[in-house]
């Protein structure tokens, strides 16, 4: 049947705790909300669950609506909310009722964070509306999103959720707890961006480090330089590389079993702790800070990346969108800062995720802005055959010194880097 079905997952929620508990209490306000929206109620019912282990229990609820059903379950323990709306489109079209209805229970529930899906059922809009559109939030105000026209796999690993989906812009697309990850179509903004800038500024690279990077993405970028003589590639999730070699040979384009690759699962943290390589470069390939991956964006965990860089080696990572999360942005700078003698910030659009995306290269020595394009072209031409320069769909010589050119905003972010700018060119 024709319609549109919401769906809201909210997190950390800070309204007044009786919302989350008592029944009858939600099910006036979800009642008046569904009025408010232009909604018919013809039935309901509400459950309020006893307490467990000397904490209050939840709310599940639903209404039954003329134009199908909302329904509402709370989880007081952790401060959160799930919401699932649908509306039947067949008569008329409702959709702006139900988006009112689900916008006003979300800012009363005021979440820290919150997860969205939106799915047109059946054709009420024709074939624009074909597919699953899905949202990622940028911050707790802000969000966008895609259109995916197939959903190809969906699995919960022993980490996170993993899903794989079709889009008729992207392609394949890799997401995991909610958030794109990777792309076929658009894979190389990300990819060229962060691997190329700092391993062209190196000397030398010889030996380098991947934290993450389980989609191969990264790793093939690497191999295009035959200076490297080795690449260790440490990703927690085995799953995820798995899903990778089956499905986005368009990415990795079989990077996994290069003679000259070294694939460890295991906890980033835990190798960097132990291992007694050097390395010229580590990148680190992570979902985002509030993920599992949480623990490798701290200040210890980059003095651990510190002791395992060789001379002259570099650190680099992303550091979210300086716009949308400019306090993310702030704090892992001065951390990075803290630890290394410079920290350059560098940036592009990234069409996957959302925004312009901030990315660092942290070092005690290396600084990949004292180059001119005529020399990062010199460099190009001796170190990647003609193939491997003609892959190439982002990164050129002329891009090299634009990516350091920040906006005011981002560089008011970024520490003061100890680096005479007179050289710098």
């Amino acid at each position: 049947m024709q319609g549109l079905h919401l769906t809201a997952d909210l997190y950390q929620c800070a309204c007044s705790p009786e919302l989350l508990i008592d029944a009858q209490k939600l099910a006036d306000f979800c009642r008046q909300q569904t009025i408010d929206a232009g909604l018919t109620i013809v039935g309901e019912e509400w459950q309020a669950f006893p307490e467990f282990e000397g904490q209050p229990g939840g709310v599940t609820g639903v209404l039954l609506l003329a134009e199908s059903h909302l329904a509402i379950h709370t989880w007081p323990e952790r401060g959160g909310v799930t919401l699932d709306v649908y509306v039947c489109n067949f008569m008329q079209d409702n959709s702006g009722k139900a988006t009112r209805l689900i916008d006003g229970i979300e800012q009363a529930f005021k979440p820290g964070q919150a997860q969205r899906n939106r799915l047109w059922r059946g054709e009420a809009d024709g074939p624009a509306h074909a597919g699953e559109l899905l949202t990622e939030n940028l911050n707790q105000d802000a969000l966008y999103g895609f259109r995916f026209t197939e959903r190809l796999l969906e699995r919960q690993t022993a980490f996170q959720r993993l899903e794989l989906l079709r889009s008729e812009t992207l392609g394949k697309t890799l997401r995991l707890d909610g958030c794109m990850m990777t792309s076929e179509a658009e894979e190389f903004f990300y990819h060229e961006g962060l691997i190329h800038p700092a391993a062209m500024s190196h000397p030398n690279p010889r030996r380098a480090l991947i934290v993450g990077g389980g989609d191969g993405g990264a790793l093939e970028e690497l191999l295009k330089y035959p200076s490297l003589e080795r690449v260790s590639l440490v990703e927690l999730d085995g799953e995820v590389i798995e899903v990778a070699r089956e499905h986005l040979q368009s990415i990795h384009k079989g990077a996994f079993d290069n003679p000259r690759v070294q694939i460890q699962i295991e906890d980033g943290a835990k190798f960097l702790a132990h291992t007694q390589d050097r390395f010229d470069l580590i990148y680190l390939d992570l979902t985002d800070p509030e993920t599992p991956a949480g623990p490798l964006y701290t200040t210890a965990f980059f003095e651990s990346c510190k002791r395992a860089l060789a001379s002259g080696g570099a650190l680099v990572l992303h550091l979210g969108s300086p716009f949308h999360e400019s306090q993310q942005v702030k704090n892992l700078s001065e951390s990075l800062a803290s630890v290394f003698a410079q920290v350059h910030g560098y940036g592009l659009h990234i069409p996957l995720y959302g925004s312009y995306w901030g990315l660092a290269i942290a070092s005690d020595e290396l600084n990949p802005r004292a180059f001119s394009a005529e020399q990062i072209q010199e460099r190009l031409e001796q170190r990647m055959s003609s193939e491997n320069q003609d892959s190439l769909q982002f990164y050129n010589a002329d891009i090299h010194g634009a990516l350091f050119a920040l906006p005011t905003f981002y560089r008011r972010l970024m520490p003061v880097n100890e680096v005479n700018l007179e050289e710098v060119c």
